[in-house]
């Protein structure tokens, strides 16, 4: 039996692409191949509180706390009340104990980037931690978790992996002292050729550690056609105006700049001087920037726009969130904050056309003119262009939709990229046995 320990930054009910891609790769791991999984991860819920009380944490009532699905959740309590000088002090202890090849510079950035673990850092002192596992893999970049993870695998002499979902057109990452920490892990995982040409050419790791296998969707629970199983239930019915002529365009991710959300708002005014009856969608984590500008376009004549958060859905394959996908028109994120984008998929599965920037890895994602459309980062003039071309031409939204559709039931379902994931697994660790 395989036994891996997977070391999320957060788990659900935190909902974003790198959290869900270790959940559903680890339910169908342990439903389909017969491994144990054991999941480390902290209690925070938002970006907030990775490094502040401040910020959102699941506490040891909520339901999901310790058993999402079918998985056991091991959490820990993100350790606020230590001084960065003491964190250094723990955390340097166990890296000289390893003799892990991190600068003091890579050590500190990780730590304050958090969730950092006390109760974990505890463990591993204390060898509370098995040594049964055959690999360690963990994401995302640039969180403490990597640093634990590189840690406890040299502790007890098992393969470390990293998806790091490398937003390498996001300066913000591009830190060295940060990405130091990738050279040390025996594999990494990239979601595309572009995220590893990068990692290669820009941040000199070795093209052989690298392997790629891009993200995945859960095609039978956004592709209605075949399933009723929402069948009672219509987004468009629910929250919009009786006349069904409306036009949806839909977004779905955190509401931020880098998502591109603002973005899409600074270009609502221009789409509606040519497009009058339409929607804009918006579904996730708002943000104080977000909603100050949000506030201001709804004041402008003919904008409509519905604005969702977490606590008004429940759960990732919430009703609402599927039925707002299978009945839009386009969907919407010209992000550059994405190693790949799961959404495009989830949109392509319900039969929708697609709009990201053509910068960072989307470009690889979306095939341009051919499932979906990419736009210029920030630019809310081309987005406008863009959104109003696809809403006034409803062969080309079937066409591309149909693309995407087809796309993603031949490459980019759950299963697939599981047992990709699997088949690696079982290689890395056999290699290590025979060395």
């Amino acid at each position: 039996m395989t036994t891996i320990l997977y070391l999320p930054t957060r788990y659900f009910p935190a909902i974003s692409g790198a959290e869900f891609y270790l959940q559903r790769i680890a339910e169908i791991l342990k439903s389909r191949y017969n491994c144990k999984i054991d999941i480390f991860t902290s209690n925070a819920i938002d970006f907030k509180s990775l490094r502040s009380h401040y910020g959102k944490n699941l506490n040891k009532e909520n339901l999901y706390y310790s058993r999402v699905n079918n998985m056991e959740i091991n959490r820990f309590q993100v350790t606020y009340n230590q001084n960065l000088e003491e964190k250094m002090k723990r955390t340097k202890e166990l890296c000289e104990l390893n003799n892990i090849n991190i600068s003091n510079d890579c050590i500190k950035k990780f730590i304050q980037n958090g969730p950092y673990l006390e109760e974990f850092i505890y463990k591993i002192e204390n060898r509370e931690i098995s040594e049964e596992y055959d690999l360690i893999h963990s994401t995302f970049f640039p969180y403490f978790n990597l640093l634990i993870g590189l840690i406890l695998g040299k502790k007890i002499g098992k393969p470390t992996i990293c998806t790091p979902f490398f937003h390498f057109s996001n300066p913000r990452y591009l830190d060295n002292s940060l990405i130091e920490i990738l050279h040390n892990y025996n594999l990494i995982i990239s979601c595309t050729e572009k995220e590893k040409k990068y990692l290669v050419e820009n941040c000199g790791l070795n093209k052989e550690k690298i392997k790629v296998i891009p993200m995945g969707v859960d095609y039978d629970e956004f592709n209605k056609v075949y399933d009723s199983k929402y069948h009672d239930f219509s987004f468009r019915r629910k929250f919009l105006e009786k006349d069904s002529k409306f036009h949806v365009v839909l977004y779905c991710g955190y509401k931020n700049f880098e998502k591109g959300a603002i973005s899409i708002l600074k270009a609502i005014p221009y789409i509606v001087k040519k497009i009058k009856r339409v929607y804009f969608v918006f579904i996730g984590p708002s943000t104080k920037a977000f909603n100050r500008v949000c506030s201001k376009i709804k004041k402008i004549e003919n904008v409509k726009i519905l604005n969702f958060t977490p606590e008004n859905l429940k759960g990732y394959f919430d009703k609402i969130k599927i039925s707002a996908f299978n009945e839009t028109d386009i969907y919407l994120m010209p992000s550059r904050s994405d190693a790949f984008g799961i959404s495009f998929l989830e949109a392509w599965a319900a039969g929708k056309p697609v709009i990201g920037a053509n910068i960072g890895a989307t470009p690889e994602v979306i095939r341009n003119n051919i499932d979906g459309l990419l736009v210029e980062f920030d630019n809310y003039y081309d987005i406008a262009d863009k959104v109003i071309k696809l809403l006034k031409d409803q062969k080309l939204r079937k066409k591309m939709g149909n693309q995407g559709r087809t796309r993603v039931m031949m490459n980019y379902t759950w299963d697939i990229i599981a047992k990709k994931t699997y088949q690696l697994y079982t290689k890395i660790i056999n290699a290590k046995i025979e060395k």
